[in-house]
């Protein structure tokens, strides 16, 4: 794509997914056979729901048809949301992973998995899991040293609410031995 297009594409899409409250994430363009795949990206710290992206579809859609940004090769308009994978590169992208595990490829080598406990302007403030039994250590990592970095998916990780009613049973347990 070249950088003219992009700039197009920008300036035609980001007011549109302004107005919806949602940050413009990526434009990407790649050809597909005899058609090209227009690929918007959006996100927003409420995530974004399939309605959402079909709304924004259609009126993207409509904008491009009135518009000469693409030309007149045919094309697939795909709107989405940034799959979980995606890199961290963005302030925005880290707190909107605030809670989740993420795994930091460092700058002078080597990786660090942890847990985002909060974001500033300067960096994180993380929560690395103990190995062995060991207990959980706190740790702050500046944006300055991060190389690359992605969420980790965890597939049988407890919600914090389970967490939750997991020890008021514990204390409903307790207090009905305290009873018998």
């Amino acid at each position: 794509m070249s950088t003219t297009q992009s700039e197009r594409l920008r300036g035609l899409l980001e007011p549109l997914v302004a107005a919806r409250e949602l940050d413009l994430e990526e434009i990407d363009v790649t050809p597909a056979g005899k058609r090209r795949v227009l690929r918007v990206v959006v996100d927003s710290d409420a995530g974004v729901q399939l309605d959402e992206c079909a709304e924004l579809s259609r009126e993207v859609s409509q904008a491009l048809d009135d518009s000469d940004v693409m030309g007149g090769a045919p094309y697939t308009l795909e709107v989405t949301s940034p799959g979980a994978d995606r890199p961290l590169t963005e302030l925005r992208h880290y707190r909107r992973a605030v809670g989740r595990l993420i795994k930091a490829q460092l700058r002078e080598g080597g990786e660090l998995v942890a847990r985002i406990q909060a974001v500033d302007e300067d960096g994180l403030d993380l929560e690395v899991p103990g190995v062995k039994g060991r207990k959980p250590t706190e740790r702050r990592l500046a944006f300055d040293v991060i190389g690359k970095a992605r969420v980790e998916l965890e597939f049988n990780r407890k919600s914090e609410s389970s967490d939750q009613r997991g020890a008021q049973d514990d204390e409903k347990i307790d207090e009905s031995q305290e009873e018998a």
